[in-house]
């Protein structure tokens, strides 16, 4: 994103033409108080996987970690505040998100290795370069990350996991900065994780994190990252417009099944479709509007529970306002 001018006074952008921003709570936002960019009616649709939605009040891109914490400690507390990774698994609604999106960028992308078979990742580090890094410097334990489409920030917050195994089995802690811009080191434990969940609190930024692994080959590690890419190559829609994994596993079986035998396979509403190939990820074919994916997720749900009597659980993340 191009910072914006001295003298820029936080017009909507142009890309923005229906802004659905709360006035009120857009002049809650210090403007002053950011040296990174602050985007005021920033469109989200290009900065999530399925390429719609509307914007945010604010998205803001903060320089470096004390740009955030001052940032944070000198917004109204009333104004809420979301993290953005790399919009894999998450609905952005039609309405745009109140408050202040905030988006970690080159900043807080990288890994550095410590000592023990440890690899400290900054929150905005996409989970292939995570894995990577623990490949060369011969740690194993951490291929599966490979196979996660999202940033460290997100997947600490929502237990990550993929092919066996989920970041709670990796994670030694990680830092946070809170709402109020205070920032703390949390063990593993403090974050209570379950399926697809955590108890890390709202508004909370994940800036970074440490993942304990074990001593490996690198051409082993190398070669099971690559069948982890070669799998779900094979086995997702993962050159389309789609969201990731759709609904949680439920307990002793598997989303897509249900899915498929309640058959919804290739279902649609409006320009969102049940993907033929995974039946467990939905799919903007083109046109697509945010109610369009949720309303077409309800309605999958609906069929499953009349077909199998199954409550499937969303998995990806829904946000803004309708």
């Amino acid at each position: 994103m191009i910072d914006q001018p001295d003298d820029w006074k936080g017009e909507c952008s142009n890309d923005a033409p229906d802004c659905t921003s709360d006035e009120a709570m857009v002049a809650r936002v210090p403007e002053s108080a950011a040296r990174g960019s602050l985007t005021k009616c920033a469109p989200l649709a290009k900065l999530v996987w399925f390429k719609s939605g509307g914007t945010a009040d604010w998205l803001f891109e903060p320089a470096d970690l004390d740009d955030l914490r001052t940032f944070l400690s000198r917004l109204d507390p009333a104004v809420p505040v979301m993290p953005l990774g790399l919009g894999s698994n998450l609905i952005v609604r039609d309405g745009g998100v109140p408050g202040v999106v905030i988006r970690l960028g080159k900043p807080f992308s990288g890994c550095e290795i410590e000592d023990g078979n440890v690899v400290r990742a900054g929150g905005g580090t996409p989970g292939i370069l995570a894995a990577s890094s623990a490949r060369d410097a011969g740690i194993a334990g951490l291929e599966f990350m490979r196979g996660i489409p999202g940033t460290v920030g997100g997947f600490v917050r929502m237990n990550g996991g993929a092919y066996g195994r989920e970041v709670a089995d990796v994670l030694v802690d990680c830092t946070v900065v809170m709402r109020n811009g205070d920032s703390m080191v949390l063990p593993a434990e403090a974050l209570r994780y379950s399926y697809r969940h955590s108890e890390l609190p709202d508004g909370a930024v994940v800036v970074s994190a440490r993942f304990r692994g074990e001593p490996g080959d690198p051409e082993e590690i190398g070669a099971e990252m690559d069948r982890i890419a070669e799998a779900r190559e094979q086995s997702q829609p993962l050159r389309t417009k789609t969201g990731g994994s759709t609904f949680k596993n439920p307990e002793g079986g598997k989303a897509w099944q249900y899915v498929d035998a309640a058959g919804c396979r290739g279902l649609t509403m409006g320009g969102a479709q049940v993907s033929e190939k995974h039946t467990n990820f939905l799919i903007n074919t083109g046109d697509a509007t945010s109610a369009d994916i949720e309303g077409l997720g309800e309605e999958v749900r609906r069929r499953v529970r009349a077909d199998s009597g199954v409550d499937l659980e969303w998995e990806i993340q829904r946000v803004g306002r309708p």
